[in-house]
């Protein structure tokens, strides 16, 4: 039921449904709702097929390198683009560039607009180009500092600088796929942008895949194939995004103009929020530097565990946010502080429905999932586990996680970037704090344990200040809802402490077992959440059964 809260609106989007405590009620003040609903349906639809796929990219490293030496080396070396890309590209880049931009095309002519648009495209390229020439450059110090212990291994550092060497490029290509996706955004198109991360990762399985069994004839190893496929998946990504560039009107025009107000205001939300991600980076960092001291096999538990818990979040928190900034940015340049409340507690509302639920799911279905998903090949029992035990500690901070997906962006809108920076920073002195605590009784588990405390705080902090900032929102609305989704969570979880005793033969059995049994205690579990959401009158739930019946009618 989770993924139909997000479903879309087919009437008038003019209107949409407001609860109240006895009845339904059309109102015609503001279609931000909807809207919001909608985009996340379809970013959120997007996001799933490209997990999806994502998870299927997962398999193949785990069913040919299993958890060891070669994927530690690939996890480490891909680790250190995805960082630059974090700062540089879909993280400080991404949020700065779609509050501009919707200004400019808000206020601004369409000649200024796209004039923008070519200038902050050509300033990334020439940007990320010089970093990551650097980046190739410094590849043995960069490994050297963030995997120090791999030197012990013969070969481990060698490898790992390059594969480093090797993927360098990919923060080219995935930063101007962000750019490109806030262009699109901002005129309203969002399933394209959303589906092009699944380009990225059937170039990295279907290139990666086959080089990796053709190099190995040629004197290379097998991963380097992985590597390079992972450069045509961001070719891929960047390529699938044109053809709808084009169909708004945007036509690229080489130009440089550093003091073009539109880019210095970008660099200027830009430099607060990279400062606030490098935090999040330098806990990466840490976390990295912390799991290659631990066992063997550590880092991949770790990275599997954490691409699984991505995909609730992207569904959930990532779609939202993505459809929630755009309506932020153009409500904040015409100062409706009114209507941005709205938005944020609908908007916190839908990930506290979507995020528990699944939260209580992975904890309790963790192996079996893992299971499923991983144990072939060279992934062994022992893997599993290991990688089960360190999910459900990531799964704890999901919602958070999610949460403060939707909250940063409200700070970038009302131009109060350093609250996410220090937030960011309070985040590496517990997480150093809480690892160092636990890591030699718990091992890479402490790791996963600091990242869920560290969110939780994060989010706390962040819902306090915004709170204060926007001078309160519908807080008493937020919590009654949040005690019917906590419910509701508890009766799923109860529902599928019951059942797991009856499916656990097969839980262990064949793929096709596996698969079914998992899918029939997921239904089960969604099916009673969703009716106790509908009983309990959820407003989220209602809207959804109102949509429902009146699309029925209508066809």
């Amino acid at each position: 039921m989770a993924y139909f809260l997000l479903s879309g609106y087919s009437g008038n989007p003019n209107y949409y449904f407001r609860f109240f405590p006895d009845n339904f009620q059309l109102t015609d003040q503001t279609a931000n709702k909807s809207t919001i609903a909608k985009s996340a349906a379809t970013v959120g639809i997007a996001v799933m097929c490209s997990r999806i796929l994502g998870l299927v990219r997962e398999q193949v490293f785990a069913g040919l390198f299993g958890a060891g030496y070669t994927n530690d080396s690939f996890v480490v070396a891909f680790r250190i683009p995805n960082l630059l890309r974090d700062l540089f590209g879909e993280g400080a880049l991404s949020a700065a560039f779609v509050t501009v931009f919707s200004a400019y095309d808000t206020n601004r002519s369409r000649e200024d607009t796209w004039r923008l648009a070519s200038n902050v495209l050509t300033f990334i390229l020439i940007l990320l180009s010089i970093i990551t020439l650097l980046g190739i450059f410094f590849a043995d110090s960069i490994v050297s500092l963030l995997a120090p212990d791999f030197s012990l291994i013969a070969g481990k550092s060698v490898l790992t600088i390059k594969l480093t060497q090797i993927m360098m490029p990919f923060l080219i290509f995935i930063s101007l796929s962000a750019v490109v996706m806030g262009i699109l955004n901002t005129k309203g198109r969002f399933f394209v942008p959303a589906i092009a991360s699944s380009f990225f990762n059937l170039g990295s399985v279907i290139g990666g895949t086959s080089l990796a069994f053709t190099l190995p004839h040629f004197g290379q190893p097998a991963i380097v194939g992985m590597a390079i496929g992972t450069l045509i998946g961001g070719m891929l990504q960047l390529g699938i995004q044109i053809p709808s560039l084009l169909k708004t009107g945007f036509r690229y025009r080489p130009t440089i103009d550093l003091s073009d107000p539109g880019l210095r205001r970008i660099l200027k939300l830009m430099i607060p929020a990279t400062v606030g991600l490098s935090a999040t980076q330098i806990n990466i960092f840490i976390n990295t530097n912390f799991a290659s001291s631990c066992a063997e096999g550590s880092v991949s538990w770790l990275y599997y565990a954490f691409r699984l818990v991505q995909l609730p979040i992207g569904i959930f928190g990532v779609a939202l946010s993505i459809a929630m900034l755009p309506i932020l940015a153009k409500q904040a340049a015409k100062k409706n502080i009114a209507e941005m409340k709205k938005t944020m507690v609908s908007s916190l509302t839908m990930v506290f429905a979507l995020t528990l639920p699944a939260t209580a799911g992975l904890i309790v279905l963790a192996e079996p999932i893992i299971r499923l998903i991983f144990e072939h090949g060279a992934f062994t029992a022992k893997d599993t586990l290991a990688t089960a035990q360190t999910l459900a500690l990531y799964s704890v901070g999901l919602f958070a996680y999610s949460s403060n997906k939707v909250l940063v962006p409200a700070f970038y809108a009302l131009d109060k970037t350093r609250y996410p920076v220090i937030a960011s920073f309070m985040a590496i002195v517990i997480n150093i704090i809480i690892i160092n605590l636990t890591i030699d009784r718990f091992q890479h588990l402490a790791i996963a344990f600091s990242t869920s405390c560290t969110m939780l705080i994060n989010f706390l902090f962040l819902m306090i200040v915004l709170y204060r900032n926007l001078n309160g929102f519908p807080l008493a609305y937020l919590c009654k809802s949040l005690l019917k989704i906590t419910f509701a969570t508890l009766a799923l979880t109860c529902l599928l402490w019951y059942l797991l005793p009856y499916f656990n033969a097969w839980l262990h059995g064949s793929v096709i077992h596996q698969s079914g049994s998992l899918l029939l205690l997921i239904l089960s579990a969604a099916l009673l959440y969703g009716v106790i959401l509908h009983l309990s009158k959820l407003a989220e739930m209602n809207i959804l059964t109102k949509m429902i019946r009146t699309k029925f009618l209508k066809n």
